[in-house]
């Protein structure tokens, strides 16, 4: 007897949850016992359902697909998660997977990869999009930390300064990092703490001096 492995997908656009179940109940080892458009939606689906893996949108509204990543892998580790997103960032696949995540696949190569990228991390394997896991090979290490009086500054946090020194408001770091404006606010008051430095001409000279604003 084959054993069903099950899905609950967690993406915020209904048509494209459609077309993944779709996908996924075409095959006779696969259910979709769940769908969520919201990272809350997709905690309530787990609790209830439990379920072999979460496709997992990167891009929701309010909390977005990464934070809510660790919230299903907090809530049942035995779940795992396939990001399925539009970002070919590499940052973006080591934050997925920092988070928990086990596979990180583009929507554009949903069609023929999906299948085998849920089979793959349902059976306890890690998944990753070819052109993304051969430059996530290749792609240096982040190099040393920001750090200050009171402490280094987390990866999410640096990525914070970096646009704060350039001139963005929360709501523009929050569309930027697909956080919520409070959650960019709290990143905020931590690396200002951390540093020990308020104003903005301060924090651009922190930003320079480690080298954050060579890019741009």
């Amino acid at each position: 007897m084959t054993t069903m492995i099950t899905v609950v997908l967690c993406d915020d656009h209904r048509v494209v949850r459609t077309g993944l179940r779709l996908i996924l109940e075409a095959e006779p080892d696969i259910t979709v016992v769940g769908e969520a458009a919201t990272a809350e939606d997709a905690t309530a689906a787990v609790a209830t359902h439990r379920p072999d893996v979460v496709v997992m949108d990167i891009g929701l509204h309010g909390t977005n697909g990464i934070d809510a990543t660790r919230l299903v892998r907090d809530q049942s580790p035995a779940t795992r998660v396939l990001v399925l997103t539009m970002q070919e960032d590499i940052g973006y696949v080591r934050q997925a997977f920092a988070a928990g995540a086990t596979g990180y696949l583009l929507k554009d190569a949903a069609d023929v990869e999906l299948v085998a990228a849920v089979r793959t991390v349902s059976g306890g394997g890690a998944y990753v999009h070819p052109s993304l896991g051969a430059a996530l090979l290749t792609a240096p290490e982040p190099g040393r930390r920001v750090n200050g009086p009171g402490g280094e500054l987390t990866e999410r946090e640096e990525a914070v300064l970096r646009l704060i020194a350039t001139g963005h408001t929360n709501a523009e770091i929050a569309g930027e990092l697909f956080l919520s404006v409070r959650t960019v606010e709290t990143h905020r008051m931590h690396l200002t703490q951390k540093l020990q430095r308020h104003t903005r001409a301060d924090l651009v000279a922190v930003a320079r001096d480690f080298g954050l604003l060579e890019e741009t």
